[in-house]
């Protein structure tokens, strides 16, 4: 009776040791498909909606090579009226669902209102771009969009501004820190990014909380963006973000070494729908202005 007794009351720690190593594969085997999902929505990976789509006429549909031996599909979209931002490119990263065709009516205001020039970015794996996502991935392609943006004759001259929402955020950081002393990138725009992969997991998935050393994608831009110093940085955070904790924006905008650095808060904004919030357009439209194309008039 008392072996019995035994047995029975170390079912639940069996159980839980067996949840736990479940949860500790999942998330190091199938980590990858957790952090990209980009197969969401189900036809992501097929139906990309084009900028026509939206009434927009002057751009390109391109598939763009990279090192590696990837294809990646962006949309590069002309400005009709360059009077507000001339000479300005945006090269835009996504947040990790989804697919360049569902972040068009963002560019359209950017394209239209802003007057700048876009080159929309699809990642390896997502859209109708080939590859499979990781970070070293990600990482070729941001650098293969820049460098096209760089290499493009309408606009090897433009003062370049790098856009990231969410991973897209943490893509961003990464470029920028690496590139900032070519001196041909005027800015950054951040929205709603985090600190860290393994700082984000508990609030994503709480019960994995004790296993976020088990992941092998860092994405620690707490660490990288310290390093960028010389260019200017937009931060754009959606104080009710319930999937990244607004305090991950504020910690990187205290660790923040740039000598021109703008907070911008959006009191009802989300994470997906802080872009929807009254005054985000005009917190990038007086970026641009007071920190890109005001410097430039100064030094000129």
């Amino acid at each position: 009776m008392a072996s019995s007794a035994v047995q029975f009351l170390r079912l639940p720690v069996i159980a839980s040791s067996g949840l736990a190593v479940v949860a500790s594969g999942l998330l190091y085997f199938k980590q990858n498909e957790l952090i990209y999902p980009r197969n969401v929505p189900v036809d992501a990976r097929t139906n990309v909606p084009k900028p026509s789509q939206f009434g927009i006429q002057d751009y390109e549909d391109l598939q763009i090579p990279t090192p590696d031996g990837e294809s990646l599909n962006a949309y590069f979209l002309r400005p009709s009226n360059k009077r507000l931002a001339k000479n300005i490119t945006i090269l835009m990263f996504h947040g990790n669902a989804g697919n360049i065709g569902h972040r068009v009516p963002i560019a359209q205001v950017l394209v239209e209102v802003l007057g700048c020039t876009v080159l929309m970015l699809e990642y390896r794996g997502y859209g109708l771009s080939t590859g499979v996502p990781d970070e070293t991935g990600l990482n070729i392609d941001a650098q293969t969009g820049l460098d096209y943006i760089r290499q493009r004759a309408e606009t090897s001259g433009s003062k370049i501004v790098i856009y990231g929402q969410s991973i897209g955020g943490a893509v961003s950081i990464n470029l920028v820190a690496k590139n900032q002393d070519n001196g041909d990138i005027a800015g950054l725009i951040l929205e709603n990014t985090f600190l860290s992969i393994r700082k984000l997991i508990p609030s994503v998935f709480p019960p994995a909380k004790y296993l976020a050393r088990l992941c092998h994608q860092y994405w620690a831009s707490e660490d990288v963006l310290p390093k960028i110093t010389d260019v200017p940085i937009l931060f754009l955070s959606g104080l009710k973000d319930e999937i990244v904790p607004p305090s991950h924006m504020t910690q990187l905008f205290n660790l923040c070494q740039s000598n021109r650095k703008v907070w911008r808060a959006l009191p009802n904004g989300q994470h997906n729908d802080s872009v929807a919030e009254p005054g985000y357009f005009d917190y990038i439209h007086s970026f641009l202005t007071e920190e890109i194309l005001d410097k430039e008039r100064q030094e000129s």
